[in-house]
């Protein structure tokens, strides 16, 4: 049997609708608990590995020590060219583990809102999102690793995706939420939804109105991906 090990900073933050696909394709899933969990683990094993979001900064380790054995333990799994899958703050600490920066965008990308593919991007996997408005949830961005190129972008965010390599997939939004779980990220976040002036029901709406898209849409981008990084 295949394995997946999600590697998840916040209970709510999990795999979402990825989960289900995953199962689908016969994958026994399992969760790496950041901060709880030993880290130094050993992941050869492991046929994927997905790095999930989270509401702290890469550049936390002062805070949060254990950042420091994650991004080694990302560069190790870049290292081995094996599929891993970064969202959000997972792409960030995939950016970081290449010597990228990782900081502050000024403000807050939170909603839906479509991307807008490169014309590398137009060559990968992101073209199954097509017009389809994603969730964006984030106020910091990464800078490009050497070697990579930005694979989508938005108005506020120039670099929404980078592939170190043919298995390797950063999204700085996030195509995983599960409609139906939707309100955990209103309850969980509702201290940032406050500081940047935005409503839980304004978010919830949109939600309800791109629900049916974003499962179709995020279906098509893991199969795609999956078929490639999995050969």
């Amino acid at each position: 049997m295949k394995t997946a090990l999600a590697l998840r900073h916040v209970a709510f933050e999990d795999l979402g609708l990825i989960e289900p696909l995953l199962h689908g394709r016969g994958f026994d899933v399992n969760y790496l608990e950041a901060g709880v969990d030993d880290l130094t683990v050993e992941l050869a094993s492991v046929d994927l590995l997905v790095v999930l979001g989270g509401p702290i900064g890469v550049e936390d380790e002062e805070c949060f020590p254990w950042l420091v054995e994650e991004v080694a333990l990302i560069r190790q799994r870049l290292d081995a060219r094996r599929p891993l899958l970064g969202i959000c703050l997972g792409a960030q600490l995939m950016a970081r583990a290449l010597g990228a920066r990782v900081r502050p965008t000024g403000g807050k990308e939170i909603g839906f809102a479509p991307l807008t593919l490169t014309e590398a991007g137009q060559n990968t996997a992101l073209v199954e999102l097509r017009d389809q408005p994603m969730l964006h949830w984030h106020g910091d961005q990464f800078d490009l690793p050497a070697g990579t190129e930005s694979l989508a972008t938005t108005a506020v965010c120039a670099h929404q995706a980078f592939a170190p390599h043919d298995r390797a997939l950063g999204l700085q939004f996030h195509p995983e939420v599960d409609p139906a779980r939707f309100e955990q990220w209103l309850i969980g976040h509702i201290d940032e939804l406050e500081h940047a002036g935005i409503a839980p029901g304004e978010l919830r709406t949109a939600m309800a109105r791109e629900a049916d898209g974003l499962k179709a849409a995020l279906k098509r981008l893991m199969d795609r991906w999956l078929d490639q990084a999995l050969l």
